[in-house]
């Protein structure tokens, strides 16, 4: 054998060494990628750590968030002041922002105060501070959705929630201010030892009870069309029938809907037992109760209704809900910390967070997607101010007839017009999606509000013709 052909003893070493080499860095690879693998599995399993212990009577978050750090983290920023371009968290004067307000609130107290709502955080200073409280009388039925008042209950009715619920409603403000001590947090939407969404305050519970034993159709609630049809004799209770994609609705719906107060108690009530839509509830506040008005305009002398902040009402007529997609998916949105998947708690607009909120569906450009609901809110905020336009031309017509010595009588149908033109209005108006949640239904409203006021503007003007 010639020396060329013998095997180079040093090629033999390198493709050893070279395999030795790349076997432990392979080894060493899926070894580090199984360990990563097993902490975050562990890491996604591992919900909280119990630091300290939560009770019904945990209202302070800042103790929950000793267990949660993530989720108060993202809690305590609802204390930012952000403006979309229709609303968002900046306190600005409505009345300054639309002089028509003082005019079609004549006589009531949001002519005199009228601010755009801040985060959560300030649920229960806003209240303090607002004029509509310390110049007018108010009650602790307030203290309802402003406060995490479930513990004031549960004293007032010493041990019962409702009974509690009913005396704290009928104080004086000032009276049941006394009792509480922070806003909306954790023990309000969360079962302290289960740590399960769940709905605690009695107003909801009553108004969807209503609601569910109703014939309004709402497709979007599963879990009552499945009650409905099993014809239980039991009435419904979210928290045993509801499905948590349900819940994360209705957490937000305990507050964020219509609602009035009910007799000499002032009961927090929902007008649901006719539906969720807005001539529901008008028939509801026509019917069932007796005529209810909030106030009498002291310039049309009509006996108006103004509508809260009915997001959940809207929202249950939109595309979202028809679609399973709850409040809470964009409100606050899931969002992942390594392995662990959290919701957001720095409840917000999502045009001011469009990743989070709206591109895991949506995929398109988030400057896209604002454009889209501008657009959309743009044309709502169009059509709110030609029917606002439409209020105030009735509103003056009745006025003129008033001054050309038309009585009263003749004067009743073009002041049932202005209050159902103007409920209308005011539902758009209140609600703070500016049209977005359901934005064909809020054309649809909105439509209404101008014919019945140019119709209410007829009736008032033909009287003086004669």
């Amino acid at each position: 054998m010639t020396e060329a052909a013998k095997p180079s003893s040093g090629g033999s070493w390198w493709i050893y060494t070279a395999t030795l080499l790349v076997t432990a860095g392979l080894t060493f690879g899926l070894t580090a990628l199984l360990m990563n693998i097993r902490q975050r599995k562990t890491e996604g399993e591992h919900r909280f750590l119990t630091l300290v212990e939560v009770n019904e009577d945990t209202i302070d978050p800042e103790i929950w968030g000793r267990n949660f750090p993530r989720q108060y983290d993202s809690y305590r920023r609802t204390v930012d002041i952000e403006r979309t371009r229709h609303g968002g968290s900046e306190a600005f004067d409505r009345l300054q922002a639309n002089p028509r307000l003082k005019r079609l609130f004549a006589g009531y107290p949001f002519a005199v105060d009228y601010r755009e709502e801040r985060g959560h955080a300030y649920m229960l200073s806003d209240q303090d501070e607002t004029l509509r409280v310390s110049q007018f009388k108010q009650f602790g039925a307030c203290l309802h959705c402003h406060s995490s008042v479930l513990p004031a209950y549960r004293q007032a009715g010493e041990g019962d929630v409702q009974k509690g619920f009913e005396k704290v409603c009928a104080m004086p403000l000032p009276e049941a201010r006394k009792l509480v001590s922070h806003p909306v947090s954790c023990v309000d939407c969360h079962d302290p030892k289960t740590m399960q969404l769940r709905v605690t305050r009695p107003g909801f519970l009553q108004g969807i009870r209503d609601l569910a034993a109703s014939q309004a159709d709402v497709p979007h609630l599963p879990s009552i069309e499945r009650w409905r049809k099993q014809q239980s004799k039991q009435p419904y209770d979210p928290n045993r029938e509801a499905t948590r994609q349900e819940m994360r609705s209705f957490v937000c719906g305990q507050c964020h809907v219509e609602y009035y107060f009910k007799g000499p108690g002032k009961l927090v009530t929902y007008p649901w037992a006719r539906g969720l839509k807005a001539e529901q509830i008008e028939q509801y506040y026509d019917e069932d109760a007796g005529g209810f008005a909030d106030w009498k305009h002291t310039e049309s002398g009509a006996a108006m209704l103004k509508a809260q902040h009915p997001e959940f009402e809207l929202w249950s007529q939109g595309i979202h809900a028809r679609s399973g997609v709850s409040c809470s998916d964009c409100h606050m949105p899931y969002v992942r910390e390594g392995a662990t998947k959290i919701s957001n708690h720095h409840v917000r607009s999502p045009l001011l967070n469009v990743a989070q909120a709206c591109q895991t569906c949506h995929r398109y450009p988030e400057k896209e997607i604002l454009a889209r609901a501008e657009a959309i809110q743009d044309r709502t905020k169009g059509l709110l101010e030609r029917a606002e336009l439409a209020v105030i031309d009735l509103m003056t017509a009745i006025t003129e007839a008033k001054q050309h010595g038309v009585d009263d009588e003749k004067l009743a149908q073009a002041r049932k017009l202005h209050r159902k033109a103007q409920w209308r209005v005011d539902f758009i108006n209140a609600e703070n999606s500016m049209g977005f949640h359901a934005a064909q239904e809020s054309a649809r409203v909105l439509a209404e509000a101008i014919d019945l006021a140019r119709q209410g503007q007829l009736a008032a003007v033909k009287p003086t013709l004669k």
